[in-house]
């Protein structure tokens, strides 16, 4: 059996990332809960890829790439924080994006191009077609030009990557242990790719047994979750030679909180991201947390969650996607 620091990492982000009680929210809903700031990982404008960014890099520093090439939708943390990254190690990074060309830049396309990312846009409609020809273009080019490209999935969503939340889960352990305190009774978290969710189920597996995970949907159907994440938790495991097996029943995904569609704000979503705001002074965004927040508030009305359950919430980041979305925001 392997350890998670057995495996290639450079340091990237600012851990461990605090664990605070939301106490005001937790009283209000009738349970006891905290929020895992992974919005303050600090690099690149922070957020939870930093952590699957640490192994992702280190593979891509030792093979001598010169160009990594990704893809998110408009808003998306991970193709943000992969052009940080890239500039870090002196890489060039392309950014090919769900999403018609913007008529401004704001958020984190903004933030893209501070990076100095090259960037492509692929109608949406067609995105899941040609998306991946569309990088291995990019990585052709490069080839033909000298360079040595890299391609990384969606959300960085792949077993060595996972890794990264294999260790978050190890660091809530320490946390909690610190505090005294026994592991939660469900950890949620927002899912647009997996990855994340991946890593957490191999994490908990290992360490709390008892605890229930739980992925709101930010983009798809649950079944398309389910099998992906029931896949690479088992393919994270097998990296580490840990003794799990998993299916995709065993995945909990929540997918009736994606509102309109990935990318577009949810009336819920933005009920959530006023009332934590003004309950906790916590800020969360309308493409990620806030729809994950609104499927944890409705979890616990519904019963699903059970009161007095202790439950973690997962800050994923994504604060920076609030200024896009301003005018919608002061809508309600």
């Amino acid at each position: 059996m392997h350890k998670t620091d057995d495996f290639e990492r450079v340091e990237l982000g600012f851990f461990p990332t605090p664990l605070e009680p939301l106490t005001r929210l937790g009283e209000s809903l009738g349970i006891q809960l905290d929020i895992k700031r992974d919005d303050y990982t600090g690099f690149g404008g922070g957020g939870n890829k930093v952590r699957k960014l640490e192994y992702l890099m280190a593979d891509a520093v030792r093979q001598g790439i010169n160009v990594i090439i990704t893809t998110g939708g408009h808003q998306s943390n991970h193709a943000r924080m992969v052009a940080a990254a890239a500039r870090k190690f002196g890489m060039k990074p392309v950014l090919v994006l769900r999403g018609n060309s913007p008529e401004s830049y704001q958020g984190n396309l903004l933030l893209d191009k501070l990076f100095g990312a090259e960037l492509e846009f692929l109608d949406p409609d067609g995105y899941f077609t040609q998306i991946a020809d569309a990088m291995q273009a990019h990585a052709d080019a490069a080839t033909a030009r000298g360079e040595k490209a890299l391609i990384i999935p969606l959300g960085g969503a792949t077993p060595l990557g996972a890794l990264g939340y294999v260790r978050a889960v190890e660091e809530l352990d320490a946390q909690l242990k610190a505090r005294g305190q026994q592991p939660p009774d469900v950890i949620v978290a927002p899912t647009g790719s997996g990855g994340t969710l991946a890593g957490l189920y191999v994490g908990a597996r290992q360490y709390w047994p008892q605890t229930k995970i739980v992925g709101i949907s930010v983009s798809a159907k649950a079944q398309w979750f389910q099998e992906r994440i029931s896949a690479m938790a088992q393919d994270c495991a097998d990296l580490l030679q840990w003794p799990q097996s998993w299916s995709p029943e065993d995945i909990w995904i929540e997918d009736g909180f994606v509102g309109a569609a990935y990318g577009v704000p949810s009336e819920g979503g933005i009920e959530a991201i006023y009332r934590v705001a003004q309950a906790e002074g916590v800020l969360l965004d309308p493409v990620y947390t806030g729809k994950a927040m609104h499927g944890l508030i409705s979890l616990v009305q519904e019963g699903k969650i059970q009161p007095n359950s202790r439950v973690i919430f997962v800050h994923c980041g994504g604060s920076p996607a609030l200024y896009p979305f301003a005018q919608k925001l002061l809508e309600r």
